[in-house]
């Protein structure tokens, strides 16, 4: 009996993008990243949007940056919602989003955490933290809603 080919017109795999958040909040598998929570960066006020990355070292960029005292922390996380171009880098900084960063107002469910993982070089991070620093001098806030 021959195949309808037009019932198979897209190729499935079992694998889906991976996602990080990078962070110094301590979650646990299952928790929900949500809206609405003090945010990590800048006046630390109520969050809009919640933040995810594809790629490991922007993640790790997020887990440096945090404010607060504890441990950095990369999760891996599942957005349950609609995602788009995180617009603070895309086309700002880094034109075509090659941080491959987003954000969305949809919770994003933590699916497992990165426990071994290299951090940017101490002077790396003090350069990042001090331009933070001079652009919040300027009134210039790094998370514009």
């Amino acid at each position: 009996m021959e195949q309808n080919k037009s019932e198979n017109k897209s190729v499935q795999t079992p694998f889906t993008q991976t996602y990080f958040h990078g962070t110094k909040a301590d979650l646990k598998i299952g928790d929900l990243i949500e809206v609405g929570l003090n945010s990590n960066y800048g006046q630390r006020k109520n969050a809009k949007y919640i933040y995810l990355t594809a790629t490991l070292d922007a993640a790790i960029w997020g887990a440096e940056l945090a404010l607060g005292e504890g441990r950095e922390r990369i999760y891996l996380v599942e957005p349950t919602g609609p995602i788009e171009d995180d617009p603070n880098l895309t086309d700002k900084k880094f034109p075509g989003n090659p941080t491959r960063s987003y954000r969305s107002q949809h919770p994003f469910k933590v699916v497992g955490e990165i426990t071994i993982w290299q951090g940017h070089a101490p002077e790396q991070v003090k350069a990042m933290k001090d331009g933070l620093a001079k652009l919040k001098e300027q009134g210039i806030e790094a998370i514009e809603d």
